[in-house]
């Protein structure tokens, strides 16, 4: 049986003169910020001071001493990121120029100095655009000319912080006559069978050529279990389990989990290598089928079409080795008690940790995985062709085990940009990366995993006819909204996906004092102009800044969804950030939740009522993604600023399963003066508010409230009760200026005069009724 040692200790750093020690897995950087050879980038303009980092050359050493009875030794590298040479004992044993790959050596009876040099990125993605020629891209950096996690060269949310090392585990590897090299289980229901096609590839030593082996497979749980003979190294086995628990998307029904056990067998029934994963049967399709309003681009689950509610996801820090398990379940788990059913792994960043995709198969969140393309033209030719090619069948074999994988996306943004960013005349011809995603790409999902859609990338309307981001088709990314145009306009175009759009916010207080020792805040100071990388009163500031992110979002997905089915999904920009900076995130680079964390449980729920404004006026929308009908009294009201009812009418009414009742507000409801009435719908304990005029032309009272604190029994935690005085319009609590690690269960609230609304915070210590009052924001205050 294959014996595997890992090899986590005993690395050294070489800096200038000195050996340094170095974790494995983990960075340069990681490795100097132990041995504190530098600041903390993440704090102040620190950024800049440790941007050398980036541009040098490192390697790391080790002994390498290994003995045993086994025909085979391989060392394995599961990841180097990026330009390296591995060197032992003074002899190369090869060079590596991708992130993304896993890389193995034979080094049976060798041993010594073991040495992996890496380039500086910079350097290697130089050397290959004096090969390919220069192409465009989005930013001033070179990440296209290199395989490497595109966003550690900045983004405009991410710090430059260029990294180098061996970023995931290394191993060595022991085996015999032969190892399963590649085991694709190919996972598909037919009717009340599940299907299991395992097609499996062996690796041999000279002297397994020739000697029978056998493939054994089974299903846990399922009674499926069967062999069968290779034939030469390939080997194709079939496993059917009647009438398997389907896995369906969270919110659809139950997340269940099968563990498939596959060994691989000598001729006398000896083990030789094991492999096991736990799998989910489902079946996914993208209905793409045109109609009178376009092309459709809708996830079907075992037969049941979805409305996505997603995220972007971009790595969870920039230096993505300090990523554990455990934070993985803490912002994947975050997602899904926000409603969020589908997670985008965004093109910029990574094909993440095997323990990223273990939580979406438990939780049911929908994964769409980029290739990882994003923002450039790309060259087509070597070295790089191959490498993208060889990347991409790492990637699609190692994660296609995943039941919550649901589709493969060719890039990020490129067909759009090659239309729209003025690439066409520098290119003057050059290639830029439509060969990938219109040919190789598409060639290699067919061949490996073809249980799953492809689509050439995002947005994409389905093909050259249409205009790539055209929203009629396919997928669409909406950022003429927040690049040029104000929220509002969300709501003139429905389309068929809306994959990407989003509303920058600062971060939690406690988050920016974290990152801005001793700075004095201000929207313009220095260390917040650094830690914002898109281009008055500092409190008021901060809290108004965070409510227009909830309401911006708010506007697009209400629309949206008031328009289900012609829109069949959003994916907000984005869930997560990577350090502490003001961005689009929903959750901030300390983990810190923006109001618009809060926003997204109330909008991703399976029950949204809303009154989204059209040009003929507010309509109301019960929209119902839950699979049973809502019947609901609507109560519709038109108030004054004083609290006091003009007109009142009750709608009995009712959506269908994942169906949507809309109805225009009745005349007598709309308000006769918009700066000084407005319309709330009250209906299961949910709210929903039409002001017809902009803030500043609302005639807002002075807000008043009465606020006290109750214990919670059995609790640390406690109830912060605000009674309104007055129309209080998004209220917030801030539960961060409590504590820095205090953490509040509501963002904001809207309450009419005599309403209560309690707040539950956890974490907070030192409970104070005059703190709670200097915490508690709301619009319409001095």
């Amino acid at each position: 049986m294959k014996d595997v040692t890992q090899l986590s200790e005993g690395w050294s750093l070489r800096h200038e003169d000195a050996l340094l020690p170095a974790e494995v897995p983990g960075c340069v950087h990681t490795d100097l910020l132990t041995a504190q050879v530098i600041p903390d980038p993440f704090i102040g303009r620190n950024e800049t001071e440790i941007a050398w980092v980036g541009r040098r050359d490192w390697s790391y050493v080790t002994e390498l001493h290994h003995g045993n009875e086994h025909e085979r030794t391989d060392l394995v590298f599961d990841g180097l990121d990026t330009a390296a040479d591995v060197v032992l004992a003074g002899e190369s044993l090869g060079t590596t120029r991708n992130m993304h790959r896993v890389h193995r050596f034979d080094v049976t009876g060798r041993t010594g100095q073991l040495e992996v040099r890496f380039d500086s990125a910079y350097a290697e993605a130089d050397r290959i655009r004096a090969l390919t020629a220069e192409r465009p891209n989005a930013y001033p950096e070179p990440f296209q000319y290199i395989r490497k996690m595109a966003c550690s060269f900045g983004w405009d949310w991410g710090p430059t912080v260029v990294t180098a090392g061996m970023w995931r585990p290394v191993r060595l590897e022991h085996w015999s006559t032969a190892r399963l090299a590649d085991v694709r289980p190919l996972v598909s229901v037919d009717g009340t069978t599940g299907r299991v096609e395992l097609r499996v590839r062996t690796e041999r030593t000279a002297n397994g050529a020739g000697r029978q082996l056998t493939l054994r497979a089974s299903v846990a749980g399922a009674g499926a279990g069967t062999e069968v003979a290779f034939e030469g190294d390939e080997a194709v086995l079939v496993l059917d389990v009647d009438e398997p628990a389907l896995w369906w998307p969270r919110g659809y029904g139950e997340q269940p989990l099968y563990d498939l056990d596959v060994t691989l067998l000598d001729e006398r029934g000896d083990r030789l290598d094991a492999w096991t994963r736990r799998i989910g049967f489902r079946t996914v399709e993208i209905d793409r089928s045109s109609d009178a309003r376009g092309t459709g681009f809708t996830f079907v689950v075992n037969g049941v079409r979805i409305f996505a509610r997603g995220v972007n996801w971009i790595p969870d820090d920039v230096l993505p080795s300090r990523v554990t398990p455990e934070r993985y379940r803490t912002r994947l788990t975050q997602a899904a008690e926000a409603n969020v059913d589908l997670v985008r792994v965004w093109g910029g960043g990574i094909y993440e940790d095997h323990a990223f995709y273990d939580v979406c198969d438990e939780l049911g969140l929908m994964v769409w995985q980029d290739f990882l393309f994003a923002c450039a033209a790309y060259p087509e030719e070597q070295p790089l062709r191959g490498e993208v090619e060889a990347e991409a069948r790492d990637n699609v074999i190692r994660l296609m085990p995943h039941a919550s994988l649901v589709l493969w996306n060719g890039n990020n943004e490129n067909l759009w940009g090659f239309r729209d960013w003025d690439w066409e005349q520098p290119l003057a011809g050059n290639s830029w990366g439509e060969g990938y995603y219109l040919g190789m790409l598409p060639r290699i999902v067919a061949e490996l995993d073809p249980t799953r859609p492809y689509t050439a990338g995002s947005p994409w309307s389905g093909s050259w006819e249409h205009h790539p981001n055209d929203p009629r088709h396919g997928t669409h990314h909406s950022w003429e909204v927040w690049n040029r145009q104000d929220y509002a306009e969300y709501r003139a175009d429905v389309p068929r996906f809306c994959a990407e759009f989003g509303w920058q916010a600062p971060p939690s207080l406690a988050t920016l004092h974290r990152a801005l020792p001793g700075e004095r805040l201000a929207p313009d100071s220095p260390g917040m102009t650094h830690h914002q990388k898109a281009e008055g009163d500092f409190d008021r500031w901060h809290y108004l800044a965070q409510v227009v992110q909830a309401r911006a979002v708010a506007a697009g997905i209400e629309h949206w969804r008031a328009n289900w089915p012609v829109c069949a999904g959003t994916v907000v920009w984005q869930l997560n950030d990577c350090w502490p900076v003001s961005s689009w995130a929903a959750i901030d680079g300390d983990g810190r939740f923006k109001p618009l964390y809060h926003e997204l449980r109330r909008l991703y729920a399976d029950r949204l009522l809303s009154l989204v404004p059209t040009d003929d006026g507010p309509v109301l929308a019960l929209d119902n993604q839950s699979g049973s009908a809502w019947r609901a009294t609507v109560v519709l009201r038109r108030l004054d600023t004083q609290g006091s009812v003009l007109h009142e009418a009750s709608l009995d009414l009712e959506a269908g399963p994942r169906s949507v009742t809309r109805l225009t507000v009745p005349g007598p409801l709309l308000p006769a003066d918009s700066t000084g009435q407005f319309l709330v719908a009250d209906a299961d304990g949910l709210r929903a508010v039409h002001f017809s005029v902009l803030d500043k032309e609302f005639a807002y009272p002075a807000p008043r409230y009465d606020v006290r604190l109750d214990a919670r029994s059995g609790t640390d935690a406690v109830d912060v009760v605000v009674t309104a005085r007055t129309l209080v319009r998004d209220l917030l609590l801030q539960p961060d200026r409590l504590a820095p690690d205090a953490v509040a269960d509501r963002g904001l609230i809207t309450l009419l005069p005599g309403e209560e609304a309690r707040i539950t915070v956890g974490g907070w210590t030192a409970p104070d009724v005059a703190a709670a009052r200097e915490a508690l924001f709301s619009v319409g205050a001095s």
